[in-house]
């Protein structure tokens, strides 16, 4: 029987809550790394969470997994974070920055201390903004910090276009861009299914992208956090960081004169694979999309001014 395991790949998560614990388990059950490390400030939590896993190992494979510690990611090709704050009653996003930019200072010092070859991919939101923030306080090589960015966002767009459609989601390209929240933007111009552009009423796309941009909100309401689907994702992009896939990821990464666009942090399709991110490319998109683009950028980089990195 084949195997999607790396042989010596170690990734370590730091935060256990629902996407780091729920990122932890696709990972063991694909077998992506030999071994996983799980790292929480309440490290009981992280015991309990890995203690459960290993209860399951008879019925999987070989993965070998702990609750450690922050020397633990030494030896990591990746290292996950999707530790952070909670928004409280009455709490401005901008003061959640301030409270997880916090948080992510003491996170990424303690990496660095240990680790100066590995990649970090961030989970946590506003997530665009806190890998801007890892890649500035870590020091590393922007190809070497990537963000979750619309990976998940385009995952839902695909889905809702195939519901609408009646066409298996893998076979439909279509992608979200810009933030990874209220100012991100449907590619329409783009979407297509074989290279055949999508027909679709302005009253079809409006509905398909307000689902797309809602969708956690409608999660969240229901069962209180989202934990599944973007576990896929990291899990998405973890296998196509070790197995040097080079796949098209709508991932997180520092833009340079991106159409305009420079140093900020955006959802845009990129070439993943050993190295991190390889290649942005270049999209062809409409005035209308451009222009969306460009403002996304701006409400980032405005907030990203209020942190005084």
């Amino acid at each position: 029987m084949t195997t999607s395991k790396m042989s010596s790949s170690r990734v370590v998560i730091i935060g256990t809550g629902a996407v780091g614990a729920t990122t932890a388990y696709t990972l063991l059950l694909r077998e992506r790394v030999s071994e996983l490390v799980l790292i929480d400030a309440n490290h009981e939590k992280a015991h309990g969470e890995a203690l459960d896993m290993n209860h399951g190992l008879p019925f999987t494979g070989g993965v070998k997994l702990w609750a450690g510690d922050y020397s633990d990611c030494a030896g990591a090709d990746i290292v996950i974070i999707a530790a952070g704050a909670s928004q409280r009653p009455g709490e401005t996003r901008i003061d959640l920055l301030k409270r997880n930019a916090g948080i992510f200072d003491s996170i990424i010092q303690n990496i660095v201390k240990y680790n100066d070859h590995g990649i970090i991919l961030v989970a946590t939101n506003p997530v665009d903004i806190l890998t801007y923030v890892s890649w500035k306080k870590s020091g590393f090589p922007t190809n070497r910090v990537i963000g979750s960015g619309t990976l998940l966002d385009s995952a839902r767009f695909r889905y809702l276009i195939g519901q609408n459609k009646g066409i298996n989601p893998r076979s439909i390209h279509a992608h979200i861009v810009g933030e990874h929240g209220d100012s991100e933007l449907p590619l329409w111009s783009l979407a297509n299914v074989a290279g055949v552009k999508l027909e679709v009423t302005e009253e079809e796309r409006e509905d398909i992208f307000s689902h797309t941009k809602n969708a956690a909100y409608e999660i969240i309401n229901a069962k209180g956090s989202t934990s599944y689907a973007i576990a896929l994702a990291l899990d998405r992009i973890v296998a196509s960081i070790l197995q040097n896939e080079g796949s098209v990821l709508n991932v997180s990464t520092l833009l340079t004169d991106y159409k305009g666009i420079s140093d900020v942090y955006l959802g845009i399709p990129s070439v993943v694979d050993r190295s991190g991110v390889r290649e942005v490319l270049d999209l062809n998109l409409s005035d209308q999309e451009l222009e969306q683009l460009r403002a996304s950028a701006n409400k980032l980089k405005s907030e990203i001014e209020k942190l005084e990195l």
